[in-house]
């Protein structure tokens, strides 16, 4: 981590310029040039009515995402927590568990699933798809092939996953997907440079163009990750930066900002920083950010959790939301919601149904933060225990 420690070994013009203390090179001017410019304008090859709709019905009143689309990997880390083999057959129980909890779709609205779950089905043959469906929760897949090291930076990393992500785009939806998510990560340790901005937010970019080519909606996701002992105000810094980046090459795809959905990290301090910020003091910074670089044409804003206690990335949202907004203010959690499940199921067929409730319990506590009305009073000790992980991975 050396190279993310020090500033002196930076070259003025190297394309690792640390946002914040070396100015970005600036893009030429468009408006130099005696051509003529002309604009067209994509189509999303005909599915735009329907990316709006499905846009507009995950964000809706009272509801979020339940992000269960770990990778196999990392669905064994959790398995591993409560003593289980990482098999397919346990994974398998375990999303069963969550997706055929009854009346979730009071306070969910989209589900994103890894590969594997959206194509399979429960023990007595119903296909997971169909669950959701009949709680009204729209499927959803993850897309992108995971963070791999970017050459040329200050130790960060690139989103890998374009490469036929079209066709696998059009098997997802004729599966039953209808939305898309990519996840790639800016460290502030790390910088970050302008160059692990740019690969981002244009990565970001080109995959919300194939996906609303193919007919799902894309969320966007910019993670700019928890580690570090910055104050507030770097992390708001960042995400400013972050977020203008990824709406210029979003324009410049042609995407569709109706037929978007965006899954930020809240602006707070670092995990290791000295202070602790209240909620209100994170729904400030953060809300700010939203007004300053995200367009009210776009119709949710469904935060993630990012390591957070499961009643802190709660209270966060609750506080954000004690006004009115441009936008669908609410969740895609995914440990901030399954935490305390996982640790009632114990793996045991015996208390799946304790586990089910215990998911209804966080998922209506989200529900009530998405329409401001959110109180902890009554939360458990381990739903209020953190769950940061320096250097998380999924």
């Amino acid at each position: 981590m050396a190279a993310c420690a020090s500033f002196a070994k930076l070259d003025a013009l190297s394309s690792s310029q640390w946002i914040g203390h070396q100015s970005f090179s600036q893009r030429p001017s468009r408006l130099s040039s005696p051509h003529r410019i002309s604009f067209s304008v994509r189509a999303a090859a005909g599915f735009s009515d329907e990316l709006v709709q499905t846009a507009k019905t995950i964000a809706s009143p009272g509801r979020g995402i339940l992000a269960i689309d770990e990778s196999n990997a990392t669905c064994g880390k959790r398995l591993a927590s409560i003593g289980l083999d990482n098999t397919e057959t346990n994974r398998q129980a375990y999303r069963q568990l969550l997706l055929t909890t009854p009346g979730l779709g009071g306070y969910i609205s989209g589900a994103i699933l890894f590969e594997e779950t959206l194509y399979q089905s429960t023990t007595d043959g119903k296909k997971f798809v169909d669950c959701l469906k009949e709680e009204r929760i729209v499927p959803g897949i993850k897309v992108d092939k995971g963070l791999v090291p970017l050459p040329g930076s200050n130790n960060e990393s690139w989103c890998q996953g374009l490469d036929g992500l079209a066709s696998r785009s059009a098997e997802y939806y004729k599966q039953g997907a209808r939305f898309a998510k990519w996840r790639t990560v800016v460290s502030i340790p790390c910088g970050p440079s302008s160059l692990a901005v740019k690969e981002a937010a244009w990565g970001l970019a080109r995959y919300a163009a194939i996906s609303q080519d193919n007919g799902l909606v894309p969320i966007v996701e910019p993670e700019i990750l928890l580690d570090g002992d910055h104050p507030i105000e770097r992390t708001l810094e960042v995400a400013e930066k972050v977020w203008s980046e990824v709406f210029f090459y979003l324009a410049e795809n042609n995407v569709l900002f109706e037929g978007i959905l965006l899954k930020p990290s809240m602006v707070t301090p670092g995990a290791e920083h000295k202070e602790k910020a209240s909620p209100e003091t994170i729904a400030k910074y953060t809300l700010t950010m939203l007004q300053r670089r995200v367009p009210p044409a776009v119709p949710g804003i469904m935060f993630l959790s990012g390591g957070q206690s499961e009643v802190e990335a709660t209270l966060n949202l609750n506080a954000m939301n004690q006004s009115p907004n441009p936008w669908h203010v609410s969740f895609s959690y995914a440990r901030a919601l399954q935490n305390t499940v996982l640790k009632t199921w114990k793996g045991l067929p015996e208390n799946v149904e304790a586990a089910q409730r215990s998911l209804l319990v966080r998922a209506k506590a989200n529900s009530l933060a998405q329409l401001g009305k959110y109180s902890a009073e009554d939360e458990g000790e381990e739903a209020k225990k953190g769950m940061f992980v320096k250097g998380y991975t999924y």
